[in-house]
């Protein structure tokens, strides 16, 4: 007997499950479905990015709507278009055998008048992401003061998002006596206020313990210098010939030019993010549901709808702002019950984020080097030899057999493979013989500090706030003395960049900084300082005019320069390319690189081009700050 017979499913949504292949429920569908089909309930479900949450809150929905009343009857909000449509079209799978029910995808980037129509015509399901569906709200376009149902799907990040307005507007609209379900990754401050808010007695589940991670993900991590972290990117896609990945960045500036690299190096690599138009991003999705692309760059808001099966790795360029957000991106692979790889790229100055993330997810990382130029040609042959064993005949290659056999004549078996292997070792061995080992990077995890702090010595600062957040020097520094507590000339050499600054203290204060800045609040983004490498200089006190030549350089952040020999890389499939091609593959979108960034502080944490959050269409770092007039008023909070 099909498991799904027995949580109390009708026999329309059975038939469906039979023509899904759906066999055994996951642990939160068993949870979630006997709940809500028993009861008229409120519900909070945390549970990780892949263990089956649409179904659980999906089968119970549609049995529940009455498919004869064509009004609008219930409205499932998710954080970004891919989602959205993703959740749409999963709902009518599942809906396939009730005739009569609609559901109708409303996000942005497509016609709002076509999506009101559709609306209008009769759908007892939407399914919106918050920025459009508070537009159509605003403009009359439909109506949901009536709905018995609405779901909060991936709701943490749809709050990091900075939807949090939204939301509680859009729930402000439904009446009080619906039922809510909540589902998200982890359980945020903003999240529990939603559910505290708008739920009442809410049926709690918990798959695993709550905020960890999934057990069929393993994490490994491997330190090296921020300019040798493009470098480290190709080993590790080389050392993985069969990867099939998602590489993650910070910001859309970060993810295009690394997509770009891999192109120009030879890998099947496409760009995902918010500067694409939505016929670009469906087609970038496509070629990699397609497996035409091998890895795939992308951003965290860009990325909340990948839902692509057998991914094998996920590769954490940058680690994200929000150590809750590592969970999010570690779910695109390990999914239903298989396993997958999570891979974070660090520098030194990062380490202390890797025992946070540990923490959270509550599972441990292995320390690993990058490999050796030998060891991956090793890996590659290897890999070759097994290819060309499990390759199947076409017959069709006897009509050319006595050509090939004649140019071939005279050689030996031991020959013929050598020169055969030959044809790709010697690329390989070539492109590495050039390059220096990686592998010598240790985190020197035991160590708290990268070097002794004395309480004398000046300690150079980065943080991530500056002119953009409308801080000059003198503002910045009259902000951090006030919220650190600290004597006018104990914050000295401040300097203010567009999307970052600099400053010193003596190193008495060091644990303050630390303790008091990082997840400081403002304007519901997150403060991050670390100790720049460059030891502080001197304790001479001028301010905006002390910085050394625009030459500071962090530890972290940023990635390397292009690496010479840029024409090595991979074909399709993984393994061995034969011929590079300087044209980007099917789903490769290309933009003109910026100017500026070999002008850019090296290392820089954020980038140019950050703006307010409000809708699924904007995939910018972050929300812009607020002034130091508002700021220096609020009092730190650790987030």
């Amino acid at each position: 007997m099909n498991k799904f017979e027995q949580l109390g499913l009708n026999e329309s949504l059975l038939l469906a499950i039979k023509d899904l292949g759906f066999e055994n429920p996951s642990e939160v569908q068993e949870k979630a479905i006997p709940a809500l089909l028993e009861q008229n309930t409120d519900l909070v479900a945390l549970a990780q990015t892949g263990t089956g949450k649409t179904a659980a809150f999906g089968f119970p929905l549609i049995q529940k709507i009455d498919a004869e009343d064509r009004s609008t009857q219930a409205l499932i909000l998710s954080p970004t278009r891919e989602l959205c449509l993703q959740i749409t079209n999963e709902i009518k799978q599942y809906s396939k055998y009730v005739k009569g029910l609609h559901t109708v995808a409303v996000y942005g980037g497509a016609s709002i008048t076509e999506q009101a129509r559709e609306v209008k015509r009769g759908a007892q399901i939407i399914v919106a992401t918050p920025g459009r569906m508070q537009d159509m709200i605003n403009r009359g376009l439909v109506n949901i003061k009536n709905i018995n149902y609405c779901i909060l799907d991936e709701a943490d990040e749809m709050l990091n998002m900075g939807f949090y307005d939204d939301i509680v507007s859009i729930l402000s609209d439904t009446p009080d006596e619906k039922n809510t379900w909540l589902f998200s990754a982890t359980m945020p401050a903003e999240v529990a206020r939603i559910a505290k808010k708008f739920m009442a007695n809410p049926v709690e589940i918990t798959v695993g313990h709550k905020n960890s991670g999934s057990k069929t993900v393993s994490h490994e991590f491997y330190v090296v210098n921020a300019r040798d972290r493009y470098e480290a990117l190709k080993r590790l896609a080389d050392a993985n010939p069969d990867i099939f990945s998602v590489v993650f960045c910070r910001t859309k500036r970060d993810t295009q030019a690394v997509a770009e690299k891999l192109i120009e190096d030879g890998y099947n690599a496409a760009a995902l993010h918010g500067d694409l138009s939505q016929a670009q991003r469906d087609g970038v999705m496509k070629s990699f549901r397609g497996r035409q692309i091998q890895m795939l760059v992308a951003t965290d808001v860009a990325a909340r709808g990948i839902d692509v099966d057998n991914v094998t790795h996920v590769v954490n360029y940058q680690l994200p702002d929000e150590i809750e957000t590592y969970n999010h991106r570690s779910g695109r692979t390990g999914r239903a019950g298989k396993l997958g790889t999570s891979i974070v790229i660090i520098t030194k100055s990062e380490i202390r984020k890797i025992h946070s993330i540990e923490k959270i997810i509550q599972q441990k990382f292995e320390e690993k080097t990058i490999p050796s130029g030998i060891e991956i040609c090793e890996i590659q042959l290897l890999h070759l030899a097994n290819k060309i064993k499990d390759t199947e005949v076409d017959h069709e290659i006897d009509n050319y057999l006595p050509a090939i056999n004649e140019v071939l004549d005279g050689l030996t078996k031991e020959e013929l493979i050598k020169k055969m292997v030959s044809v790709e070792f010697n690329r390989f061995i070539n492109y590495y013989k050039k390059k220096r080992d990686l592998s010598g990077e240790k985190s020197d995890r035991g160590s708290s500090e990268p070097r002794e702090i004395r309480a004398g010595d000046p300690v150079r600062y980065f943080v991530n706030i500056g002119a953009r957040d409308d801080f000059d020097w003198m503002q910045l520094k009259d902000f951090l003395k006030e919220t650190l507590d600290l004597g006018r000339d104990d914050v000295f050499k401040v300097d203010v960049k567009e999307g970052f600054s600099f400053f010193n203290t003596d190193g008495e204060h060091t644990d303050k900084v630390m303790s008091i800045l990082n997840g400081f609040d403002l304007n519901g983004r997150r403060i991050n300082v670390e100790i720049s490498k460059n030891e502080g200089g001197s304790r001479d006190r001028r301010d905006h005019n002390g910085r050394s030549g625009g030459g500071e350089r962090r530890s972290s952040g940023g990635f390397g320069g292009r690496s010479g020999g840029g024409s090595f890389g991979p074909r399709k499939e993984g393994g061995f390319r034969s011929d590079r091609s300087s044209a980007p593959r099917e789903g490769g979108f290309r933009s003109e690189r910026s100017s500026d960034r070999s002008r850019r502080e090296p290392g820089s944490f954020q980038r140019e081009g950050s703006a307010p959050r409000r809708s699924s269409e904007s995939n910018s770092d972050r929300p812009a700050g607020r002034s130091f007039e508002a700021a220096k008023n609020r009092r730190p909070r650790r987030s």
